[in-house]
């Protein structure tokens, strides 16, 4: 089974692709990394209760409105008291903390991630085990911050969406116009630049990277989208899914030789990264 991992930046096209991929003709499985960040946050959750206990104490307004309990449900309860639900997160002002690139946000950015992607990264395996075993040829992964959370490692093939700033932000500001030209400059900021993400997926070679740039219509990029599907497919499909799928120990064997392609690319970006800004800093 194929991983294939979705990844852009805010305003990017990234969840219109995604549509694109998991409706017909494509009607490939798609693993949200987003929706599954706000289950694994969900009250009553272990990544819930370290959000509170990290940041409740300087975000006074960490969690909601309790909601107030229905005049029907008062009635049943024969006017006994009964324990509220839990409250949810405030993801407005949980943003607000996080978003941005001073130093402090920045700290507190990563204590976040560091809370919510291992949860997120468990339900992503859970999900991807499930469609392996229904079958599925391919999973497609929508991961925003592929390349931060690490699991770039795990994807044969990464597929980027990416776009212009002028556009970028002209999106971002039509699609929530409440927000700030300087908060929606942080938002992006805080998602990395979109011509960093380019060249890492440019990086890892043909057939393993492939960005799309959005910078036309739908009708534009869903031409775009099917090429990008019949290419990865290319050699994927037929009697070796069904090999690796029948065989197990076929389809763990291949699995495991990808994630070691995966994390020797990895090292060698990071090494070149480190070359380069050795080279800027002695030009300084």
């Amino acid at each position: 089974m194929l991983l294939l991992a979705l990844t852009g930046s805010l305003a990017t096209g990234k969840s219109t692709v995604s549509s694109m991929l998991s409706s017909p003709p494509h009607s490939l499985p798609v693993i949200d990394a987003d929706v599954l960040a706000r289950e694994v946050v969900e009250p009553g959750t272990r990544a819930y209760h370290l959000i509170i206990t990290h940041f409740s104490a300087t975000t006074p307004d960490l969690l909601l409105p309790s909601s107030p309990p229905s005049s029907s449900s008062s009635n049943n309860n024969n006017n006994n008291t009964s324990p509220l639900p839990p409250r949810a997160l405030n993801r407005a002002a949980l943003g607000r903390r996080v978003f941005g690139t001073s130093p402090s946000r920045r700290r507190d950015r990563a204590a976040l991630n560091s809370i919510v992607h291992p949860a997120v990264r468990f339900a992503m395996a859970k999900a991807i085990l499930w469609h392996y075993a229904r079958g599925a040829w391919c999973v497609v992964l929508d991961v925003p911050l592929l390349y931060d959370s690490g699991l770039d490692v795990f994807a044969p093939v990464v597929l980027m969406v990416a776009c212009g700033r002028a556009t970028q932000m002209a999106r971002l500001r039509a699609r929530d116009p409440h927000l700030s030209a300087e908060e929606a400059a942080d938002r992006v900021a805080s998602q990395g630049g979109v011509e960093e993400k380019v060249r890492r997926t440019e990086a890892r070679g043909r057939g393993r990277g492939v960005v799309v740039w959005n910078e036309g219509g739908k009708e534009e990029l869903r031409g775009k989208v099917a090429e990008v599907v019949e290419e990865v497919g290319r050699g994927r499909r037929g009697w070796w899914w069904v090999v690796s799928w029948i065989v197990v120990p076929v389809g763990v064997g291949w699995g495991l030789w990808e994630v070691g392609r995966g994390w020797w690319g990895r090292r060698r970006w990071e090494r070149e990264r480190a070359r380069e800004k050795e080279r800027e800093g002695k030009r300084e």
